[in-house]
């Protein structure tokens, strides 16, 4: 695991996760903008993550512990951060 490329967020939900297998964290992953290539590709869809396609720098996905861990040590992954849940701005 590459904890240099998360953020702090993400960091810690990783310690609160049991199961390393389990898909339960949502993710951004932003990767360099030359980096999507057909590996690239393979590997981002091998892990789980939807919706690839070339012209994107940003994907979001929930993943593993351990296919975070996979994708934190990619030299083409800049950072991955923890999604945050959204609230209504008006809720009482």
């Amino acid at each position: 695991m590459n904890y240099q490329k998360l953020d702090s967020a993400l960091a810690v939900a990783l310690n609160d996760v049991n199961n390393s297998q389990e898909h339960g964290l949502k993710v951004f992953i932003h990767t360099e903008n030359e980096a999507t290539s057909t590996d690239t590709t393979t590997v981002l869809e091998n892990l789980g993550v939807a919706d690839v396609t070339p012209e994107k720098d940003v994907f979001t996905a929930t993943l593993s512990p351990n296919a975070i861990s996979q994708l934190s040590e990619q030299p083409w992954v800049q950072y991955i951060k923890l999604s945050q849940n959204l609230r209504l701005f008006n809720r009482m």
